[in-house]
């Protein structure tokens, strides 16, 4: 489904979301308002890799950041690994890969690193290579 979040399209999938699709985008609408940093919503995960970044995920708070090698050590993996894994993410936002940083930039996001910054910016994160 497609969702709205500051003035960008961003492609979510529903499918792995117990919510109908008007509660999804009220609290979307909420989050970016300000009014919510956290979501209440019931997320399917994988069984697999991808499905054990995207719980460790949702375990950063908003306004923090995690590195991918700091992910990568949590998980005895590799930080290359844990970038795939958020890069498969079907529910972005919501399960927040935003907050995976590299070590000393921004580095990927499926919605482009712009957003990415608005999204960490909207938090009040520090953003990795800023000064």
């Amino acid at each position: 489904m497609q969702i709205q979040l500051f003035g960008r399209e961003q492609e979510i999938d529903g499918s792995t979301i117990d919510a109908k699709p008007e509660a999804i985008r009220e609290q979307m609408r909420e989050y970016e308002a300000g009014e919510r940093m956290v979501f209440d919503l019931e997320i399917e995960f994988p069984d697999d890799f991808t499905g054990t970044v995207m719980r460790t995920m949702t375990a950063i708070p908003a306004g923090e950041t995690r590195t991918y090698g700091e992910i990568a050590s949590e998980l005895d993996s590799a930080p290359i690994a844990v970038g795939q894994a958020c890069g498969r993410n079907p529910v972005p936002v919501i399960v927040p890969c935003h907050r995976i940083v590299g070590a000393d930039s921004l580095t990927g996001y499926a919605g482009g690193l712009e957003l990415k910054r608005q999204l960490l910016e909207h938090e009040g994160a520090a953003i990795p290579g800023d000064p």
